[in-house]
């Protein structure tokens, strides 16, 4: 038995990174789902922010205490400018801008809300950000922000003022009463108490004479003229690369969950035999079954190659009995049955075909058989209990079912066996699904070779590796896979084709209907 075919395709790929992205592009599908739902996003984000702007207005804060005094003291230690930052955010200031901008108090909390405060890097400026859904209304609320907190510095200001010059004015009136009592007593006053009275007194003018503002607009808000944020463009870009990344995250999720066969490596892996032929999808090309000897195409060709390499894989003498099965399509392993047997037939020799279905296929029906009186005056061949195949320039083949309800007579593989007695004849078997009629595995070990058809995208891993394990419990030899790509699906064209008749055979018969097929079979078999 000869090594794996080597195929160098589509199906097969030695890159790692190839694979990865032919797995992915297998579900362009959602891909573009991802990418549509990207830009989608993205022109939502550009509607909602088409509506919104923000003005900006900048207050910078100065120190309460004399600048000039505090000798050897930062301008940036005069002022806490997070707690005047937490100040500017806090309620207070909120509530104070909604009467500026005469809203009523129970709305303070949205005004707050919509206001960002920061501080510019090694500065003592308050920047107010007002977000509205107007630019007028941004502007304003940004304005009514900075006068709300300078008017709440000052309110702050003044209540410290008050606090000290109370402090201080109750001194002074200590010592007013203490100086008037040694003026009775005595009739001069200590000059120390005097000294002392004055410079409380001067102090309190002091601190009176101090600036309680706090701070001064240095940047009144002004109307903007475009909304915020990135522009139309921008977004759909950006929406564009986030759904791609999504449509890939997808992509890459369906490719890890699906199991069905995707490359002839795949095939390999799971039923643990080589792969001894890849059938294209033939485009265009004839959709009768039975195409060797008929058309020339390349999937005809393909068959030509499979039946080449069967022999190969075969004993000495020829391929012998070789059973074609499918996992779980029928019709797929009766097309490539027939056209293998065809094949082998145009290669030389004496090739069968024999259905071992339990029940009637219908495959008679779908093969072009010839008249009964053309194959009985044919020599050197056994036709009991079948007919002939017309194969058009690949000659002809032996065909026999084995239906229980049709004009046929059961035939199995030991039958079959008897009736192809010649070194260099050839036996192929088609039966039903292989996991879903247990007669198949009593078929599977009478016969030389076991030959399983794969669809290309529709039969599952889990199928074949449970194929393997039933052949190799039962002993049957497996020779190797079968790839079908399957055929387009042309519905809208097959609405307008013109049905086709069957060509006539070379010795002149015409195509016969179904009815007169059954008549002649059941004459074969008297």
């Amino acid at each position: 038995m000869t090594g794996p075919t080597p195929f160098d395709d589509r199906y097969d790929e030695p890159d790692q990174l190839r694979d990865q992205l032919r797995r992915l592009l297998r579900h362009r599908v959602l891909i573009t789902l991802g990418i549509l739902l990207g830009l989608l996003g993205g022109l939502a984000l550009s509607v909602q922010r088409a509506h919104t702007y923000i003005a900006t207005s900048e207050v910078l804060v100065r120190s309460t205490t004399d600048p000039f005094g505090a000798v050897g003291v930062s301008a940036d230690n005069q002022v806490s400018m997070s707690t005047e930052q937490r100040i500017a955010a806090s309620a207070a200031v909120a509530h104070q801008a909604a009467r500026i901008l005469g809203r009523p108090d129970h709305q303070a909390g949205t005004l707050g809300a919509r206001v960002r405060v920061s501080i510019p890097q090694k500065s003592q400026v308050l920047r107010f950000e007002f977000t509205a859904n107007a630019p007028q209304r941004a502007a304003r609320g940004a304005n009514a922000f900075a006068q709300a907190y300078l008017a709440d510095r000052k309110i702050r200001n003044s209540s410290t003022v008050q606090r000290a010059t109370h402090a201080l004015e109750q001194q002074i009136a200590v010592l007013n009463q203490r100086l008037a009592k040694d003026q009775l007593e005595r009739a001069t006053a200590k000059p120390a108490a005097q000294n002392q009275l004055y410079n409380l007194q001067k102090r309190v003018l002091d601190i009176r004479s101090r600036d309680t503002d706090g701070g001064d607009v240095v940047r009144a808000a002004q109307a903007p003229a475009l909304p915020v944020g990135p522009g139309l463009r921008t977004l759909l870009v950006l929406g564009l690369a986030c759904g791609l990344l999504l449509g890939i995250v997808l992509a890459w999720v369906r490719s890890a969950l699906d199991t069905r066969v995707r490359s002839v490596g795949e095939v390999r892996a799971s039923l643990r035999a080589p792969v001894l032929g890849i059938l294209p999808s033939d485009d265009g090309g004839d959709p009768a079954l039975l195409t060797v000897g008929h058309t020339d195409s390349p999937r005809t060709e393909a068959y030509r190659a499979l039946a080449f390499r069967v022999r190969q894989v075969g004993s000495a003498s020829g391929p012998g009995q070789v059973l074609v099965v499918a996992p779980r399509r029928a019709r797929a392993a009766e097309e490539v049955a027939a056209n293998l047997a065809a094949a082998l037939a145009e290669e030389g020799g004496e090739v069968r075909l024999v259905d071992a279905a339990p029940d009637t296929s219908g495959l008679a029906a779908r093969l072009p058989l010839m008249p009964y009186e053309a194959s009985a005056t044919d020599e050197g061949y056994p036709t009991e209990g079948g007919v002939f195949v017309d194969a058009a320039l690949a000659g002809r083949f032996a065909f026999t079912s084995g239906g229980g309800t049709g004009p046929f007579t059961r035939a199995t593989a030991s039958e079959a066996d008897g009736t192809v007695s010649r070194a260099d004849s050839s036996t192929v078997v088609v039966s039903g699904p292989f996991l879903s009629h247990a007669d198949v595995l009593g078929v599977a070990q009478r016969v030389d070779g076991i030959l399983v058809v794969v669809g290309l995208n529709g039969t599952r891993r889990d199928d074949l590796r449970q194929v393997q394990e039933l052949i190799g419990c039962a002993g049957g030899r497996l020779l190797g896979a079968v790839l079908d790509a399957g055929r387009p699906r042309r519905r809208l064209r097959a609405l307008f084709r013109r049905p086709k008749h069957h060509r006539p055979s070379p010795i002149g018969a015409s195509s016969m209907d179904l009815p007169l097929q059954d008549d002649l079979l059941a004459a074969s078999r008297r």
